[in-house]
């Protein structure tokens, strides 16, 4: 049995792809308003960022490489110990058109696995995300092909990056043995279970653990609780030995109708969770060393 791990990391996912702006007003939306939830982030305790894009007129989403490049600067400008990482998962759904199924719809992304992380290849960040799922996804389909994945992980690899391992469902997790038993990845792995996505893994402490039991040895995880189940996961996730997510990407309540007002505060609460379940929070420079990334260039 895996128990609580002495000193676990937070990571904030600040805008994520799916959250609205009109859900809450508080959303980061220009590569400015990025930057600076990140910084406040990790002036509340996190350790790493996660780190989605928007159109800054529209508030949409977007992989423009200059809103990368810019949110990216101004954090490295300000904080050099704060871990960055890019996501890589626009650019996988499928939305079928209604007549017909064979000819993408309104709201399709899919493009090329390559165009998904041009901006890893230029930016070079600390992490980046590579989701190993192919699923319904509310209406919708979201597709990583083992050979997408595979066309994905070489540039991460070529490119000096940690991915970070996004896993749905137990199917994915049987990918991840497949991909590291054919090199596609190595080990030791940093992989996150995202748990509360319609049709995914459902939040539950058996789910952590279950999950948790498939993975390699060695394995460090954070167990992602969406909507409702941000904050309950950040306990289940400590408890099985993990590490903690939280972020507007992931959910806009602090509490029961109660909006976060900010990226931090939203830390600031799981931070709490984890100290009063008697656990300690990494310092960025300990995180680095707790996934095997170097220490940054003084």
């Amino acid at each position: 049995m895996r128990q609580p791990r002495e000193k676990i990391f937070i990571t904030c996912a600040v805008t994520g792809n799916l959250t609205k702006p009109e859900q809450t007003p508080y959303l980061p939306i220009t590569p400015q308003q990025i930057a600076d939830a990140s910084l406040e982030a990790a002036d509340a305790g996190a350790a790493i960022v996660h780190i989605h894009v928007r159109d800054p007129h529209t508030g949409n989403p977007s992989m423009e490489l200059d809103y990368y490049r810019d949110a990216v600067e101004q954090i490295r400008g300000k904080n050099r110990d704060l871990i960055l990482n890019l996501t890589t998962g626009p650019g996988g759904r499928f939305v079928p058109s209604h007549d017909n199924p064979r000819i993408a719809g309104p709201g399709t992304t899919l493009i090329a696995p390559e165009r998904r992380v041009e901006h890893i290849a230029a930016l070079k960040p600390d992490i980046c995300t590579l989701d190993l799922n192919t699923m319904n996804s509310g209406g919708e389909v979201v597709i990583n092909t083992p050979q997408n994945i595979r066309r994905m992980a070489k540039i991460i690899r070529e490119s000096g990056v940690k991915p970070e391992i996004e896993l749905f469902d137990s199917g994915d997790i049987a990918l991840m043995h497949a991909l590291l038993d054919d090199g596609t990845l190595q080990g030791p792995v940093l992989c996150s279970l995202v748990t509360g996505v319609r049709y995914g893994f459902q939040p539950s402490p058996e789910t952590v653990i279950y999950a948790r039991n498939l993975l390699p040895p060695n394995t460090e995880f954070t167990a992602i609780g969406v909507g409702r189940a941000s904050f309950t996961m950040v306990a289940h996730s400590y408890l099985a030995g993990g590490h903690v997510r939280v972020g507007l990407e992931d959910a806009v309540y602090l509490s029961r109708g109660q909006l976060a007002k900010s990226n931090a505060a939203m830390v600031e609460k799981a931070k709490r969770i984890v100290e009063d379940l008697g656990g300690q929070i990494a310092t960025p420079l300990e995180t680095r060393d707790i996934i095997g990334l170097p220490q940054p260039a003084r």
